[in-house]
């Protein structure tokens, strides 16, 4: 979007963030880190039988798939909260 905006296409061989710098934007990971961080302070804020909160520290029976273990959401929310502070 800020490629058309800036009319500069993947010819002219400008980084994205050379054009991000110049419209000042951040990047798009950092955007949804703060999404992230703000959603789980909404989280936190609720009350203690709710939907939400009971659903961040829900523990899943049964065996888990071959492979990686997925990244837990709280897990997540904590690491994101140490690198911004």
């Amino acid at each position: 979007m800020l490629r058309w905006t800036a009319g500069v296409t993947r010819m002219d061989r400008i980084r994205n963030e050379a054009i991000r710098q110049k419209f000042g934007a951040a990047p798009i990971a950092e955007k949804m880190r703060e999404a992230s961080l703000r959603w789980y302070g909404h989280v936190l804020r609720g009350e203690e039988d709710s939907v939400r909160k009971i659903g961040l520290n829900f523990e899943v029976v049964g065996k888990r798939p071959r492979g990686r273990p997925k990244q837990a959401a709280l897990v997540r929310y904590v690491t994101y909260w140490l690198e911004s502070t």
